[in-house]
């Protein structure tokens, strides 16, 4: 009787493992986007040569945390304080059943201050039914170190990048349509040279 309950309770703790596993595996492959980039920096997942580069930059990145629901949880609801710098995006791409690959997103902010920042949206579909957890996770700088590695620069590059909040670009058109009338009234009203 022992043996027939052992059998029992070993064939369900495997029935929950091998699901277990095949989620853990992760991403087939990723590409980082961003300024400065061009097309992206790709990686291949744990399957391919060079695949635990990516497993670390996901380990780096908390990816795991924002797909998975964990105990105890590092992901935050919300944006955390300071500067976050130009944004980057990794996108990856993650089999599942039936030969189906869902995109999951994630935003990164390798520059952001004190450390970098990653962002990735909760209720993003895969593996079926899944969604991912989501929400804020700040990194160490094991992460940054990561990416330089990989090809990003080691300072934020100059100009582009930044997301610019919508009421700083809503008071530059509007400044910038005051000027235009500004211009064309004083235009108007100049004296016209006197014809003969």
């Amino acid at each position: 009787m022992k043996r027939l309950v052992l059998a029992a309770a070993a064939s369900a703790l495997a029935a929950l493992v091998v699901p277990t596993a095949s989620l853990a595996k992760g991403a087939s492959e990723a590409t980082i986007s961003g300024p400065g980039l061009g097309d992206g920096i790709k990686l291949a997942g744990e399957e391919a040569s060079g695949g635990g580069t990516l497993m670390l930059l996901a380990e780096y990145a908390g990816f795991f945390p924002a797909l998975f629901q964990t105990s105890p949880n590092p992901m935050l609801t919300e944006r955390p304080k300071g500067s976050l710098g130009p944004r980057y995006r990794i996108t990856y791409a993650m089999p599942g059943p039936d030969a189906v690959v869902n995109q999951l997103r994630q935003d990164l902010y390798p520059y952001a201050t004190p450390e970098p920042v990653t962002y990735m949206k909760p209720g993003q579909a895969y593996f079926g039914s899944e969604k991912t957890v989501g929400g804020w996770y700040i990194s160490g700088p094991s992460l940054k170190n990561q990416l330089v590695r990989l090809g990003l620069p080691e300072t934020p590059p100059a100009g582009n990048g930044f997301d610019a909040p919508w009421p700083i670009l809503a008071f530059a058109a509007f400044a910038a349509a005051g000027a235009t009338v500004i211009v064309a009234v004083r235009i108007r009203r100049r004296p016209r040279p006197a014809t003969a």
